[in-house]
């Protein structure tokens, strides 16, 4: 009796086992794979290694099957004739009886016993024609290209093009260089039709203003009457775009793509930390661009975060420690002598008479020791001064600092700004004389006026650029931007992620974390046992129940999910929605 249920699985055909599992058996290039029913081909050849070219075709987008270029050979088992039972090889598998035509790959889905060839003489000819027709009209200008050593057509041509012309009759012109939005360059003569920054607009962004005009060799790309591509993500159609029709203004001609290093890193202009790759040659920022994360921000980022970057190198950035002479003008002087001088003056007041402002922009490590800082002072007025807006409905937050889940956890305080306006009207009152402020514009951001700060006994200040609060300042200290640092962020959805190091910092500016340690030791006169930004994530794993068991190189390119907080990312949703609906791959 025991054997029973043994023998009868050794009965089961192989379609019934997959079937039980919601799958159906494919053979690829000669070998059986089990896939998800509803499987694209395209998505079933590229997970088993067997890269299928395409253009226009984009996991995020629908597929319109418009340029043809993935076409695959299939086949499937023959209908037996009436009364007679299927054929099956020894594996219980059906033969497969071959078409004699190609389909496209990225439009149909995988069916059970379904043969798929990726390569063989049909297949490679019939790319060959496809490739020959989309070359016909194609400037040959690959030299001067801003999309050269990205250029899906210049890649395939070399893979599954002919290597020789045909073609003796002229060209189709098409207009160059069309100035169609603020952000975003046009050169239809490039473009191959595929529609991805149609659908972009109108399936993503939720700004239908691409189209086509024209019919056959004279369609064209264009902009509707009266309208400009200026949605704030018009520059994601300059990403997913193939060729190079559309190119960005802010990196047009600027540097070749295969001289710059690429760092993988998070964006912190709001709550959602879209991750992004930063690429930068010469310790030069050259373009921010989005990076997968199907928990974050899909592959896609907003205009005003992707370009939000040249202040790193702009004339506003402090490159030096200043200190505020007998006459009260700043004059540079060293780390070691302004940490020396501010921490004898902060140590001058009556901790109740000093206040921490620290910034929702720092990162865990750097309000950590923030914490500490405010600790060892002795004083309870610490807080970081919220930064909010109007959210996008996509991936815009309404929260603009990318770490205010962070400060909660770190700070294990469920409202880090709630001590502002008590510390604003208590400056203007006299009753606080001194204020540390780390990262942030007291006057443009936190509501003091320039007299509330004249009236303080000290100002210490900590940042990236000068501004009106550090024109008050008694000393101030450059810190690294964004790019130029190491730390760690929990956006608003409670996922743990990681900033990378792109650049060098500028001058003599220090990591905020390096800053406000060395600060401390100086106020204590201890020696400081902190010597790199993974003792501090540690100590913030030791400490804080949310990081226990990590380590920032366990963190990921990727992130991890570390608290659940309800916010939702809408575009995400708007993705999962139509993914379920069977429109997109996701």
């Amino acid at each position: 009796m025991s054997d029973t249920p043994s023998a009868t699985a050794e009965l089961k055909l192989p379609k019934d086992l997959a079937a039980e599992k919601g799958m159906v058996n494919v053979q690829i290039d000669g070998v059986w794979r089990q896939f998800t029913k509803g499987t694209r081909i395209i998505e079933a050849c590229r997970s088993v290694g067997s890269i299928v070219p395409h253009y226009c075709y984009h996991p995020k987008l629908t597929a319109p099957g418009n340029c043809r270029m993935c076409l695959v050979q299939t086949g499937m088992p023959p209908r037996p004739a009436p009364g007679q039972e299927p054929q099956r090889d020894e594996n219980g598998y059906e033969p497969i009886g071959w078409m004699p035509r190609p389909v496209i790959a990225c439009a149909n889905t995988v069916a059970e016993n379904m043969g798929i060839r990726t390569s063989g003489e049909l297949v490679e000819k019939c790319r060959e024609g496809v490739m020959e027709f989309l070359l016909i009209n194609h400037p040959l200008d690959c030299p001067i290209c801003d999309q050269a050593g990205e250029c899906r057509l210049q890649e395939h041509s070399v893979g599954h093009g002919r290597g020789v012309s045909r073609f003796i009759d002229m060209k189709v012109k098409k207009p160059k260089n069309v100035d169609i939005g603020p952000r975003i360059r046009l050169d239809d003569e490039r473009c191959i039709m595929c529609s991805r920054c149609i659908r972009f607009m109108d399936e993503v962004a939720g700004d239908p203003v691409l189209g086509f005009t024209q019919r056959g060799t004279h369609t064209t790309l264009t902009v509707h009457p009266g309208r400009l591509l200026d949605s704030n993500y018009s520059l994601n159609t300059a990403d997913i775009c193939p060729v190079g029709a559309l190119t960005s203004n802010d990196f047009r001609f600027q540097m070749r793509v295969w001289f710059l290093k690429e760092t993988p890193s998070i964006d912190v202009n709001c709550g959602t930390g879209t991750n992004i790759t930063i690429w930068t040659r010469g310790n030069k920022i050259h373009r921010i661009t989005p990076r997968q994360n199907d928990e974050v921000n899909s592959c896609w980022m907003p205009d005003s975060h992707r370009l939000n970057f040249h202040y790193i190198d702009g004339e506003n950035r402090l490159s030096q420690p200043l200190a505020k002479n007998a006459s009260g003008l700043h004059e540079p002087t060293t780390w070691s002598a302004a940490l020396a001088s501010a921490a004898s003056a902060i140590k001058s007041f009556a901790p109740d008479q000093i206040a921490v402002i620290a910034s929702g922009r720092m990162t865990n490590e750097e309000l950590f020791l923030t914490r500490a800082l405010a600790k060892n002072i002795g004083t309870q007025h610490l807080t970081i001064v919220p930064r909010t807006g109007e959210a996008d409905h996509l991936l815009i937050a309404a929260d603009r600092n990318p770490n205010t889940t962070g400060a909660k956890l770190v700070w294990e305080n469920s409202a880090p700004s709630s001590k502002l306006d008590s510390i604003r009207s208590a400056v203007g009152s006299g009753d606080i004389k001194a204020l540390i402020v780390l990262g942030e514009d007291l006057v443009t951001d936190a509501g003091f006026s320039s007299e509330d700060l004249s009236k303080l006994g000290l100002l210490v200040q900590l940042h990236t650029l000068a501004n009106p609060t550090a024109s008050r300042a008694h000393f101030v200290l450059p810190t690294a931007a964004f790019a130029e640092k190491r730390g760690s962020m929990v956006n608003l959805s409670g996922r743990l992620q990681r900033l990378n190091r792109a650049v060098e910092p500028t001058g003599q500016c220090r990591d905020d974390w390096e800053a406000i340690r060395d600060l401390i030791c100086a106020i204590t006169g201890d020696k400081h046992e902190i010597h790199h930004i993974e003792d501090v994530f540690k100590s913030i794993a030791e400490n804080i129940p949310a990081f226990q068991n990590l380590t920032l190189s366990k963190i990921g390119h990727q992130g991890t999910q570390i608290t659940e907080t309800g916010h939702k990312i809408t575009l995400l949703e708007n993705e999962r929605a139509r993914k379920a609906a069977g429109l997109v791959n996701g």
